[in-house]
C-alpha cells in the first residue's frame, strides 16, 4: 500500500522515536521506497541520521551516570555503561587518525579510547590512570570500527585504586589489550 509523503513522514517520524537506533535500510524496506527517499524525508523533517542519533541517546543516558569525566572528553563513543563493573565504546578510525602513508592508526588514539573507557567506567568524581600495562596485538586500519569493552575486575576501597581490564576489537578480531590500574577517590 502507497503512502502520502506526509503520512509517510509521519510514520517515519514515530518510528525514529520510538526506535533512534533503526537503520535507513530498514526504514527503507519497511516504508516501501528508496533508501534516497528515507534520507530526504530525514532531511526535510531535520532527523539527523543514525549515528547522531545514538551518540544523542547514548549522551543523554549516560551524562548523569559518568562522573569521573565529561562525556565529549571520552575518546569515543560510550554505548553501555554499568559504572564500577563494565562499559563499552566505539571508536570509527578516520583520516585523521592514521598515518598518511599506510592508512594504519596512530597507537595512541587505540590506547586513549581504552583509557579513557577505564576512566568513565568508574563510579567517582575523581578517577586517574597510575598505571597501565598494554598490548598492541594488530594494526587498525583507516574506516575500521574499535569496539572497546572494559571490565572492572577489582576495587580496592583502602588503597584507592579500582582495576580495569580493557580489551578492543575490530569486528571479531582482538586488536588492543590493557590492564589499567586507576587512582580513585579513598572516601566516596
Amino acid at each position: 500500500m502507497r503512502r502520502s509523503k506526509k503520512e509517510r513522514q509521519q510514520l517515519l517520524t514515530a518510528t525514529i522515536k520510538d526506535n533512534p537506533f533503526i537503520t535507513d535500510e530498514e526504514l527503507a524496506e519497511k516504508f516501501q521506497v528508496s533508501v534516497q527517499t528515507i534520507r530526504l524525508d530525514r532531511l526535510e523533517l531535520s532527523i539527523p541520521e543514525l549515528r547522531e542519533r545514538i551518540k544523542t541517546v547514548a549522551e543523554k543516558r549516560f551524562e548523569d551516570e559518568v562522573r569521573s569525566l565529561p562525556l565529549d572528553e571520552v575518546i569515543g563513543e560510550i554505548i553501555d555503561i554499568e559504572l564500577d563493573q563494565s562499559a563499552i565504546s566505539i571508536f570509527d578510525v578516520k583520516e585523521e587518525h592514521v598515518f598518511k602513508r599506510n592508512n594504519i592508526a596512530r597507537g595512541h588514539h587505540v590506547f586513549a579510547q581504552a583509557n579513557s573507557l577505564a576512566v568513565a567506567v568508574i563510579n567517582d568524581e575523581f578517577a586517574l590512570t597510575a598505571r597501565a600495562n598494554i598490548q598492541f596485538k594488530c594494526s587498525v586500519k583507516l574506516n575500521e570500527r574499535v569496539i572497546a569493552k572494559a571490565r572492572v575486575t577489582k576495587i580496592d576501597e583502602n588503597a584507592g585504586r579500582t582495576y580495569v581490564e580493557v580489551k578492543s576489537f575490530v569486528n571479531a578480531e582482538l586488536v588492543f589489550t590493557g590492564e589499567f590500574e586507576m587512582y580513585r577517590s579513598k572516601n566516596r
